[in-house]
């Protein structure tokens, strides 16, 4: 069976995306058909896949589903989310630069800029360890974690799907192949997370580089860059408005605090379009 796809990235995250709304054949995707299109070498290559379905909720534009490298599911990409909001206004510019997108992590409110930039409402963090879900006594700033005969200390969020944050003084030397499938399969972590390595350059300037559950280190997380952002906010290190660099790019992250929501803005470009037999 011949499928059709869409090769985009923001900042580097790269996806494939599969449009099953117009299309038969993407059933077939399943987590073995979905590892090995990630494959670099054997197959297209990806960080994730995005699968477009028809809205559930009439006021959406689409619903999509997000599907990392290994074949797993998960809840929430901001990146991806930005992806999808580039192609649907790009489909249908007339319907508006506000566009409301479903996905399983919710509902994400999204707007295309005048200068071709996404922005993404990524919802209200959420601190409750339960909501990652990750085995603590109490909601806390900071976690001391065993990790490898070491403690250290992290934070931990919820922007859709689970984020520990670690500060560290230079992402350059973090031991992110080490430390990020520690943290990722720690087993307070029941569904494990994603890892974040923060470095604060200022208040309004971070630099960081993400571990993402089931995908490794990526060139840039969305929702890793929303996370460590409230992280340091609510810790009292960073401003309101964030620039944040990743090796893929540079994101801006705005969160006015407690109880109001989060947006990630950055571009969202097509690579090219293709077909590929399942």
């Amino acid at each position: 069976m011949r499928i059709e796809f869409l090769k985009m990235h923001g900042l580097g995250n790269d996806f494939m995306v599969f449009d099953a709304t117009a299309h038969v054949g993407y059933e077939f995707l399943d987590s073995a058909r979905l590892r090995a299109l990630a494959d670099r070498h054997t197959g297209v290559g990806f960080n994730q896949a995005l699968i477009l379905e028809a809205p559930k909720n009439p006021r959406s534009r689409i619903f999509y589903r997000v599907f990392n490298s290994d074949g797993s599911e998960v809840e929430q990409c901001g990146n991806g989310a930005r992806c999808v909001a580039a192609l649907m206004f790009a489909r249908d510019p007339e319907l508006g630069r506000d566009l409301d997108l479903e996905s399983v992590g919710g509902i994400v409110r999204a707007r295309v800029g005048a200068d071709g930039l996404v922005s993404v409402n990524m919802g209200i963090p959420n601190f409750d360890p339960r909501s990652l879900p990750m085995e603590a006594a109490e909601e806390a700033r900071v976690y001391s974690f065993e990790v490898e005969g070491r403690t250290m200390e992290l934070s931990a969020v919820s922007i859709g799907n689970p984020h520990a944050v670690l500060v560290v003084p230079d992402v350059q030397t973090a031991e992110i192949e080490r430390l990020g499938p520690a943290l990722e399969y720690h087993p307070r972590f029941a569904h494990r997370t994603n890892v974040g390595f923060m470095e604060i350059v200022d208040r309004a300037h971070i630099r960081l580089r993400v571990h993402e559950r089931g995908a490794g280190e990526t060139l840039a997380c969305g929702t890793g860059a929303c996370g460590a952002v409230a992280v340091g906010r609510r810790r009292g290190l960073l401003d309101a408005e964030v620039r944040v660099d990743l090796p893929g790019g540079t994101a801006t992250v705005a969160w006015e605090g407690t109880g109001r929501p989060i947006w990630l803005t950055g571009p969202a470009v097509t690579v090219f379009s293709g077909s590929i037999d399942l």
